[in-house]
């Protein structure tokens, strides 16, 4: 049985319109668009409700950032479209396969798919990094899947809109780089190459500032068919100055 979110009126959302939620938000299916709206629960304080409210606004940002490619960027559509935006709910297109963890825990996709998905994945991260956005919240739950199989980068709600002109590579923002997003990219390739989650600590070392995590605390790629990627764009750790 799902938490009891409400809406802005405060009443009980059906839980058969609920897609997803995280910390902040309730994602539910309305007239066949994906909307975002403010995590409220009988027991949200104002502070809280005004918090994700204001997430939500950051995120839209991002969003719009990303949803002004120069010259029609083709890898832009590696990002989730958005619909609309509305003071208090970001509207999205509606993946229908829904996201790729739940997917892996059901399918094992061919060998096939998982290539497409590891070129899609890193083609629209390059893009996202182009338009100077850190995402910083790299997961299998917050990459969905068209009806064609297709992979979308969601959630930005975690991450960090640079000015346009950010060298993005010195760009940090408490730890978080342009590396570690790769890196967090690597894990959810091993995770498509394996069906099992690679669970990445980057606070091992400290509580405030993130960091990548030593080279013997991450799976063995050994004998994957992604491992030569996986190892030589994401955990090597020479490309974290390790």
């Amino acid at each position: 049985m799902s938490l009891p979110f409400l809406d802005s009126k405060g009443s009980t959302i059906p839980e058969e319109w609920i897609l997803g939620n995280g910390a902040t938000a309730v994602v539910i299916l309305q007239n066949g668009v994906a909307v975002k709206i403010p995590l409220r629960l009988p027991w949200s304080c104002a502070y809280n409700i005004q918090s994700s409210i204001d997430s939500i606004r950051r995120e839209q940002d991002v969003y719009r950032r990303l949803q002004q490619p120069p010259d029609d960027d083709p890898r832009a559509s590696g990002v989730v479209r958005c619909v609309e935006f509305a003071s208090e709910a970001t509207h999205l297109a509606h993946m229908v396969n829904g996201d790729l963890q739940r997917y892996l825990e059901k399918s094992r996709p061919s060998a096939e798919l998982q290539l497409q998905w590891c070129l899609e994945m890193a083609q629209a991260l390059d893009y996202v990094h182009d338009r100077r956005v850190l995402v910083a919240d790299i997961a299998s739950r917050n990459l969905l899947l068209d009806a064609r199989l297709s992979i979308k980068i969601c959630d930005f709600s975690e991450a960090t809109l640079l000015p346009l002109n950010t060298d993005m590579l010195s760009a940090d923002d408490k730890g978080y780089t342009t590396q570690i997003d790769i890196g967090l990219l690597g894990a959810v390739m091993y995770e498509i190459a394996t069906g099992v989650r690679c669970k990445v600590d980057l606070y091992m070392d400290s509580e405030t500032h993130a960091s990548w995590p030593a080279r013997d605390v991450l799976p063995d790629t050994g004998g994957l068919a992604l491992g030569g990627i996986i190892e030589g764009s994401a955990f090597d750790e020479e490309n974290f100055g390790c």
